[in-house]
């Protein structure tokens, strides 16, 4: 039995949920291919606080964690069912390490709905968020990501939501093409070091442009479980698609067991509605 793939998202603005562009054909592309599975784990950087926990309610709500943006964008609703089996699963699964049941907190946050409504926009399939806990050290969600491997064994979808590089101060929102050289640098870095050692990503902390690139660390733990789930596989991440948007976020995807080979460059991602300051976007 093939394991279910694992994907990694450069998610960008929440406006991508609305447009079609390079990025969200790439990413409807992805979800036409791959054989459709029993259910959605994702680990958004949004979901971004002091605890581990998974979504549990049998309904998640559709959040809008933003402001700003235009009207329609509060008006979506990604009404995916949940699945508070699986949650019981999952916490089981990880043992012993602690994971909270939120049976009323959180949902399905804009880094989990701004990409799903494209790679299935049905929202037929369970989804079921895991929060990212900020109080524990980076080699924690490496240790984490390999516990959850065995749910690929039982039909369950791994998808990190976030982005490799995402220095909002540094925001060119004018220009949605923009790459600045240092986060094209650490771009290739990372690619550099998920085709030869995923384990070891951790490395690319010592890379000049780390800091730059990662000035929290919200965006970038994602990719740490794509990169924990390859090292338990002792498999390499595949590059799915590479490109930036507005100068200091990279929009790179990369995917474990999808069978997709080859790496498309998207160029044209969406920008900030006029009116939202780039240092206040929620992206």
């Amino acid at each position: 039995m093939n394991k279910t793939p694992v994907l990694f998202i450069g998610h960008g603005s929440p406006t991508n949920a609305l447009e079609r562009n390079d990025f969200t054909n790439a990413w409807r592309a992805f979800g036409q291919k791959m054989p459709r599975p029993r259910a959605l784990l994702v680990v958004s950087a949004h979901w971004y606080f002091g605890a581990t926990a998974v979504t549990a309610m049998p309904s998640p709500r559709t959040i809008h964690d933003f402001y700003g943006f235009p009207r329609e964008l509060f008006e979506f609703e990604y009404s995916a069912p949940g699945d508070p089996d699986l949650a019981n699963e999952i916490i089981e699964q990880v043992k012993p390490e602690w994971v909270g049941r939120d049976l009323d907190q959180w949902g399905l946050d804009h880094g989990t709905w701004s990409v799903l409504t494209h790679l299935y926009p049905d929202a037929d399939i369970p989804v079921l968020q895991l929060s990212i806990n900020a109080l524990r050290p980076l080699d924690y969600h490496l240790d984490l990501a390999t516990k959850l491997d065995g749910l690929r064994n039982q039909g369950v979808m791994i998808i990190a939501s976030g982005n490799i590089v995402h220095n909002l101060r540094r925001l060119e929102w004018k220009q949605p093409k923009l790459a600045y050289d240092w986060a094209e640098r650490f771009d290739d870095a990372v690619a550099a070091q998920l085709a030869d050692a995923p384990g070891d990503i951790l490395r690319v902390s010592e890379h000049p442009d780390f800091d730059l690139a990662v000035p929290t660390p919200d965006h970038f733990i994602p990719l740490l479980y794509l990169a924990g789930l390859a090292a338990a596989e002792a498999d390499k991440p595949e590059p799915l698609l590479r490109g930036y948007s507005m100068g200091s976020i990279s929009m790179s995807c990369y995917g474990l067991g999808t069978n997709m080979n080859s790496c498309t460059h998207g160029s044209s991602a969406t920008q900030l509605p006029a009116g939202v300051p780039p240092d206040q976007a929620n992206i």
